[in-house]
């Protein structure tokens, strides 16, 4: 499973690429406004952080405004991916952006139908929103497992990026189900570290080692 970062936090996704388990950014424009900073300065910032794709949201509703806003954004980077919303607009956008040969991640998915139609569109990757899912009474990994029986059957090469992602359960059940990637907030990155007993076996390592009174660094 490939890890991509849920922020627009410039300083958060270079500590995060340092540790090399980072494959990827996905922003949008709420996470853009949360910055406080020029949108196209802090998407080409992030894409020179990671070698992965970095996805850009356009924020127009109509085909030929989309395509406009993705040709400016396309020229960013090399690995910009094009964001767009689950529409008919949307859709149109992303098959004719697909056979230019851009990355294109379509999002605000909400059902395997939706999921379906964006693999037929060509799309890179389809952005299931887990958390969100949920939130409204409905079961989001209900609809990775849909969307991975769906994909398989007919051979989709489009990529689960299972989003909205809330905390580490929901890492490991996409996982589990096959979902290609998972983007999520860095605490929830930070939280994959973290467990119990790992911190108290370092502490007891610590407690013995600390009694032979020995160093390793001369």
């Amino acid at each position: 499973m490939k890890f991509f970062v849920d922020t627009a936090d410039t300083a958060e996704i270079a500590d995060l690429a340092a540790t090399g388990l980072l494959d990827g950014v996905t922003t949008n424009p709420s996470l853009i406004a949360k910055s406080g900073r020029d949108f196209m300065e802090v998407t080409k910032e992030i894409c020179a952080l990671v070698d992965g794709p970095v996805s850009a949201e356009v924020v127009a509703l109509d085909h030929s405004t989309m395509m406009k806003e993705a040709e400016v954004l396309r020229k960013i980077a090399d690995n910009v991916c094009i964001k767009v919303p689950l529409t008919v607009d949307g859709l149109k956008t992303c098959k004719a952006l697909t056979d230019d040969g851009a990355m294109v991640n379509v999002t605000l998915c909400f059902s395997a139908n939706q999921a379906l139609l964006a693999a037929k569109a060509g799309a890179t990757f389809i952005s299931p929103f887990v958390g969100r899912h949920d939130d409204n009474g409905f079961d989001g990994l209900d609809l990775l497992r849909d969307i991975r029986l769906i994909y398989d059957n007919y051979n989709f090469e489009t990529e689960i990026l299972a989003a909205s992602i809330r905390h580490p359960i929901h890492v490991l059940e996409s996982a589990r189900i096959g979902a290609d990637v998972a983007t999520m907030p860095p605490a929830v990155i930070r939280a994959l570290f973290k467990h119990v007993l790992t911190d108290k076996g370092i502490e007891g390592f610590l407690a013995d080692w600390a009694k032979t009174g020995q160093t390793i660094l001369k």
